[in-house]
């Protein structure tokens, strides 16, 4: 069946703007243009569009979609068998946090007894597996598994002091970022002081801190495009200006 992008955009529930988007940066193309000049997307373009809006869902940023999906080894069963394995590992994240409010709720109804700590193994869980899912590959390639394994069971014996403190750490860390980004001086002041808040940042979740690994990590932020955009969504460069205070603060600038 072909369609047009009204009618796809209908079938899929995304935009028609949407559509054209992905026409127009070449991620998704339509199967011909018609005689009235209106895009028609046929079978192929369909199973397409829903491999794209499967790596959506589970976060990947369209550059890396149309990098994946543009290479030669593209196996599109293979790419559903990956999209499962990761739903439901993200089913298994959310069946965590269901099952951690419904005992929250037993608690404050007074049915059961509930620890500080069971209170936030949820939220825990949660960050671990994503983390894994996200950067685990990397990580255990650039670290070793010991390493990673040490750091997962750091999170996990987080105590509810330990998960407010490093949480609003995090929002500090960014707000210095964002105001020391504005000085354009990663060696200034305030730039230095964000590189600091976020060593503090990193000692709540890695087993040892040193900074060689600190400068290692500050550079993969601007090399490895997940953490880029990450750092970038709300100011483009901050990652880049991030890695250079490391950088200074660490003693590894070049």
């Amino acid at each position: 069946m072909e369609y047009t992008v009204k009618g796809l955009s209908c079938l899929a529930g995304v935009s028609a703007r949407t559509l054209r988007y992905y026409d127009q940066i070449g991620l998704l193309r339509p199967a011909r243009i018609n005689s009235s000049g209106y895009r028609i997307y046929g079978p192929a373009e369909v199973d397409l569009l829903q491999h794209i809006l499967f790596f959506r869902e589970l976060g990947f940023p369209l550059a890396k979609i149309k990098e994946i999906m543009a290479a030669p080894e593209f196996d599109q069963t293979q790419a559903l068998r990956e999209h499962r394995k990761k739903l439901v590992e993200k089913r298994a994240q959310l069946d965590a946090l269901i099952a951690n409010v419904e005992k929250t709720i037993a608690y404050k109804e007074g049915r059961i007894e509930m620890s500080d700590k069971d209170k936030f193994e949820g939220f825990k869980q949660k960050l671990v597996e994503e983390n894994e899912r996200i950067y685990g590959k990397e990580a255990r390639a650039k670290y070793g598994d010991e390493s990673v394994d040490k750091s997962t069971a750091k999170v996990l014996n987080m105590t509810r002091e330990d998960y407010d403190a490093v949480t609003q750490l995090n929002v500090e860390l960014m707000e210095t970022l964002a105001a020391a980004y504005k000085t354009g001086d990663p060696g200034g002041e305030l730039a230095q002081k964000a590189a600091d808040l976020h060593r503090q940042w990193l000692c709540y979740y890695w087993p040892e801190y040193s900074k060689e690994a600190h400068a290692s990590l500050a550079r993969m932020y601007v090399e490895d495009e997940r953490f880029t955009a990450y750092f970038d969504k709300e100011q483009p460069g901050l990652a880049a200006f991030l890695r250079d205070a490391i950088l200074i603060y660490t003693g590894q600038a070049e």
